[in-house]
């Protein structure tokens, strides 16, 4: 199963093409090393930036019938310390940190911090739809992408990923924008811009009033992301929105997807999703005669 699963993104290999998502498990050392021990391929950490930051007062998370919608606000201990409790982690899976900026050198500067952690590659949040002045207003305009994709390459020597926002006219511009500054891999996508009410008190139910939308609902929004990156851009993708089965990961991979990134599902169905998506994978690689998971990336582009 191994060698059939085996990939590559950026230099980085993989034992599987599934990945946890960051926003899920990934502000301590534990909670990462149990994704790991479940079978993820790669672990992506919750956003951290170069100060700690508490986040929004609750509620911050609900679930809605078509899957969970939150608005938490970036909580985490900051770059720093979390940056020496990966270095002395050793975890046996890639450890990909998300960070996050209110400009080109703040990023630059966090990204800095987490590579001296010792983290394999980085994840640049340019796509939180409820913090101003960071993520997806920085992710909505390409000029600005590039100077954050520039500035971080310019400091480490890491594979650089790009999270982009489904929130913007035209993904693939942005997508262009990053991967033509310097950006070694795309990962599409992150939450969808929404809000949900209490009728009896007629109020949001977020205290943030609007958060982010993610799970099955907005797997087809990233499917269709992913398959126009992957016509225009020459560099991976990765797929990330309402993964919960392994059909939902091979659709992904057919469309463009080197490796896929599950978030939702864990709350759903728990960690074993991961072993139970790379588990079907390869039954289905098996069943079609693939030697590798490789050769299905991209399969639904070509003639």
């Amino acid at each position: 199963m191994a060698s059939r699963l085996a990939t590559e993104i950026s230099g980085l290999k993989l034992a599987n093409p599934t990945m946890l998502a960051s926003g899920i498990l990934g502000l301590s050392v534990s909670s990462l090393r149990s994704v790991v021990d479940a079978g993820a391929g790669a672990v992506v950490t919750k956003s951290v930036g170069s100060r700690p930051r508490e986040g929004y007062l609750n509620p911050t998370v609900a679930q809605v019938e078509c899957g969970l919608l939150n608005a938490v606000g970036l909580p985490n201990p900051g770059v720093h310390h979390f940056s020496e409790e990966i270095r002395e982690a050793k975890l046996q899976a890639p450890v990909i940190m998300s960070v996050y900026g209110f400009s080109s050198e703040d990023f630059a500067e966090v990204a800095r911090v987490a590579v001296q952690g010792g983290v394999a590659a980085l994840e640049l949040n340019l796509s939180c739809p409820h913090v101003e002045r960071t993520g997806a207003e920085i992710g909505h305009d390409s000029g600005l992408v590039s100077d954050v994709v520039e500035a971080v390459k310019a400091r480490v020597d890491k594979p650089v990923f790009v999270k982009l926002t489904p929130n913007v006219p035209d993904v693939v511009d942005v997508a262009k924008a990053a991967a033509e500054s310097g950006a070694d891999a795309i990962t599409a996508i992150n939450t969808v811009r929404a809000m949900t009410v209490d009728i009896e008190t007629a109020q949001p139910i977020l205290a943030n009033k609007i958060g982010g939308l993610s799970g099955a609902a907005i797997k087809p929004v990233a499917v269709r992301c992913v398959y126009e990156i992957y016509q225009e851009v020459d560099v991976p993708v990765i797929g990330c929105g309402g993964v919960c089965t392994w059909q939902d990961a091979i659709e992904f991979m057919l469309v463009g997807a080197s490796a896929v990134q599950i978030g939702t599902a864990v709350a759903f169905e728990g960690l074993e999703v991961f072993q139970s998506v790379a588990k079907g994978i390869e039954a289905y690689l098996r069943e079609k005669g693939f030697e590798s998971v490789k050769k299905i990336v991209g399969l639904t582009h070509r003639d």
